[in-house]
This record gives structure tokens, C-alpha cells and sequence, in this order.
């Protein structure tokens, strides 16, 4: 089983990543739907959906963790 902390390290690592990938998809993919945002917009837009992911990311593990023990 995971410990709490390693399951953080574990999520934010993983919403790092995230935020790369999702801001290089932004930046090609808004212009060649018409969508028109400025670089910082680009980047506001991936914290705020980054801080979303990240918790959605951390709560899940907790549950499954949790459902582990009540399980097994």
C-alpha cells in the first residue's frame, strides 16, 4: 500500500507532466479551432485545470486505497 505522501508525490508528478502535455496541445490546437488566446491565458488556463487534476487525482488514489483495505 502507498503511503499518503508518496501517493502526492506520485499525483503531482503525474499533473506536471499533465500540464506540459495539455499546454503544447492548447497552443496547437486553439489556433487551428479559431480560438485566439495569448500566451498567459494559455498558461492560466493549464494551473486552473492543473489544481482540478491534481486534486481529482490525489482524492481518487485516496478512495481506491481506501477500498483496498476495506476489500481485501
Amino acid at each position: 500500500m502507498q503511503s499518503r505522501r508518496m501517493s502526492l508525490v506520485e499525483s503531482v508528478a503525474n499533473v506536471v507532466v499533465g500540464y506540459l502535455v495539455a499546454l503544447w496541445a492548447q497552443i496547437i490546437v486553439f489556433p487551428a479551432l479559431g480560438i485566439a488566446v495569448s500566451l498567459n491565458q494559455n498558461l492560466l488556463i493549464g494551473i486552473i485545470f492543473t489544481a482540478v487534476s491534481l486534486a481529482r487525482s490525489y482524492c481518487m488514489r485516496r478512495l481506491f486505497n481506501r477500498l483496498n483495505r476495506v476489500l481485501a
